[in-house]
């Protein structure tokens, strides 16, 4: 009778594991993208220098995002790194995990609503990983647009309807750009004219969404919510070009800074 192979990860991949037992040695570990098979992380690989004590480092129950160094297949024995992860390559496996993770209730969620058997369940996520990375990305592109996003994949009326209405309650995740305006005139109406200045380059209906917050004379910061870095940008640059047009025509002073920029990731 043959044996079915357990799925192992490849060397180099990072992964999520979870600290089962600690040792003068290291740390032994389930990998939770794995079905839980067992991995070590040797004391050698958990910091880098001598560690002295490795409970500073892990703890048992904890989640690390680990480097897969080593794996001898014929025994499924799974050699581990903490020390070799960045806090960039943390941060982009989280992120993916938590993304994976939301897919996954959003699926359920599309489930109970259209009252979906487990295989139709696992069909349409099929189908979702058919044109998008994750289910997570499926749900946004309909968030952002709307469920004809979804019409090349033949889904029917109940699925479409239930993704429709759950799309519509996700928040979208954005950027901002921000930047310090110095905005001087010397005439008597000085004040009105700044005013009437800065209202008028951030008018609704040119199609913006900028914000303009008062810091203290001479200074106002503006900032440009959107979904990315590139139409934020696009949506900047004109808005401080009529803004430095306007108060130059009236005689006045221009400045602008640039800001950090930041981006939110909603979950």
């Amino acid at each position: 009778m043959a044996t079915e192979m357990q799925e192992l990860p490849e060397v180099g991949e990072i992964v999520l594991a979870t600290i089962t037992k600690v040792t003068d040695h290291g740390a032994y570990v389930t990998l939770d993208e794995y079905d839980n098979i067992q991995g070590f992380l040797h004391i050698s690989e958990i910091a880098p220098g001598w560690v002295r004590t490795i409970g500073r480092y892990v703890k048992l129950g904890e989640k690390k995002v680990l480097l897969v160094k080593k794996i001898i297949r014929d025994r499924s024995e799974i050699d581990l790194s903490l020390k070799q992860i960045s806090k960039d390559q943390k941060k982009k496996k989280l992120l993916e995990v938590k993304r994976y993770e939301k897919g996954r209730t959003l699926i359920q969620n599309v489930k109970d609503a259209a009252k979906l058997s487990v295989k139709d369940a696992e069909k349409l996520e099929e189908d979702l990983f058919s044109k998008y990375d994750s289910v997570y990305d499926a749900f946004i592109d309909v968030a952002r647009k709307d469920i004809t996003v979804l019409a090349d994949l033949k889904l029917s009326k109940k699925i479409l309807s239930a993704i429709e209405t759950i799309g519509s309650t996700i928040k979208l995740p954005s950027v901002q750009i921000r930047g310090m305006l110095e905005l001087t005139s010397n005439k008597p109406d000085g004040v009105e004219i700044i005013k009437n200045v800065l209202l008028d380059a951030t008018k609704k209906d040119h199609g913006t969404d900028a914000e303009i917050t008062y810091i203290g004379a001479p200074k106002y910061r503006i900032s440009i919510t959107s979904q990315d870095f590139k139409s934020a940008e696009k949506k900047l640059k004109p808005i401080i070009s009529k803004i430095q047009d306007s108060i130059e025509k009236q005689k006045g002073t221009f400045k602008f800074i640039r800001e950090e920029s930041k981006k939110t990731r909603v979950m």
